[in-house]
């Protein structure tokens, strides 16, 4: 079942969805729509080099290679980061999600989405990984790319994606995985 706003609210209001800071409640741009809440864009864009060589995907997934391997950009309002044709990019929103698993609570789930205003620009900002799972914490990674014609400036505070919240049946067996906890674009875990 996926949550209306008045949902989203209340499961915030008893902590079972966390999210801080809660985006602002700017009149003519609330953060929520009737089944989602909208997230914003930190300034930190993490921007993969190009290399010599491929990445096998029968290796576990490195946080440190992409660290390794990438330039950190740190985008401003006067300054934004310009996003060009066909390229890659990862970043994370302003807000930590946590949707906690508690006994006895209920538990939810997310999907991480794009903004139809983002996306008719040519804009993904998940390529392929929109689940934030049961137990999660942290700031959700984007995957964006530029697939319009045209470049586009990516300005941190800004609505980027959506986040569609889902009610879980029943209590999951908690499954810890690498990217709970992520401070950076790439997956680092806190310290």
């Amino acid at each position: 079942m996926i949550l209306s706003n008045l949902d989203i609210l209340q499961a915030i209001t008893t902590s079972d969805i966390i999210i801080d800071p809660l985006p602002p409640l700017v009149p003519g741009e609330p953060p929520f729509n009737t089944t989602t809440i909208d997230l914003r864009l930190a300034p930190t864009i993490t921007v993969p080099r190009a290399l010599p060589i491929s990445q096998r995907l029968d290796h576990p997934y490195d946080p440190s290679f992409v660290r390794q391997n990438a330039d950190d950009y740190c985008a401003s309002e006067a300054q934004p980061f310009v996003l060009k044709p066909n390229e890659f990019v990862l970043a994370s929103t302003i807000e930590q999600v946590c949707l906690p698993i508690r006994p006895g609570r209920p538990v939810y789930a997310a999907r991480v989405e794009g903004k139809s205003s983002r996306s008719r620009l040519g804009m993904l900002v998940h390529l392929s990984a929109p689940t934030v799972h049961s137990g999660f914490g942290g700031p959700i990674t984007l995957e964006i790319v530029n697939l319009g014609p045209n470049s586009i400036q990516l300005v941190p505070k800004v609505y980027i994606c959506q986040l569609v919240f889902e009610c879980v049946s029943e209590t999951p067996e908690n499954a810890p995985n690498q990217f709970s906890g992520q401070t950076t674009p790439a997956g680092r875990r806190a310290a």
